[in-house]
């Protein structure tokens, strides 16, 4: 007995992955975001409870203006991939995959929006990979790169490249697409 799953529901099934990506990647990024103003307007004292595993009490003690860019990176890094996922969730919610059709504007500004997010996710993990390293070497303790979520960059670096390559080709097939549909 032979099972077969249908794109349709493969869609549904990516769709709530989706969405539960998104809910906690969304937490996250909210997560880092209000715990650094609370700390640099409030609380000092609460820099060891940024998200989860990440105490940057010793940063912070050492120069709050290096805390400060350290969290906004972290900040922009998270942000960037609650966007990437809002954007997944929003074409699989809006319907907007044709696939006796797929080359149309919508996936084609889908796929390059996706890929320029992937770039800059992997840029501002590599500057705060490359910061991080920095303060280290000035004898700040600081915790791993995972923990502050700024891992990866060279597979976010690799998966835009190779989205932007996508993109391209959606560009030319919509092109094509359009030519054909006119000649119609």
């Amino acid at each position: 007995m032979e099972i077969r799953i249908s794109t349709q529901q493969i869609l549904k099934i990516l769709y709530v992955f989706s969405w539960i990506i998104f809910i906690g990647v969304s937490t996250e990024a909210g997560g880092i975001v209000f715990n650094a103003i609370f700390t640099l307007a409030l609380k000092p004292e609460h820099s060891q409870f940024i998200w989860k595993e990440v105490d940057l009490t010793a940063l912070y003690n050492y120069d709050p203006g290096y805390f400060f860019v350290v969290t906004l990176l972290m900040s922009i890094v998270a942000i960037m991939r609650a966007i990437l996922f809002y954007l997944i969730v929003k074409i699989l919610h809006d319907k907007k995959i044709n696939m006796s059709q797929p080359f149309t504007r919508e996936m084609g500004s889908f796929i390059f929006k996706v890929s320029y997010l992937a770039l800059g996710i992997g840029m501002f993990s590599f500057w705060g990979v490359r910061y991080t390293e920095w303060l280290v070497q000035q004898g700040v303790k600081m915790p791993d790169i995972q923990y502050l979520r700024l891992g990866g960059a060279d597979v976010w670096l690799f998966m835009g490249v190779t989205l932007y390559v996508i993109a391209q080709i959606f560009k030319r097939g919509i092109e094509i697409q359009e030519e054909n549909d006119l000649t119609v």
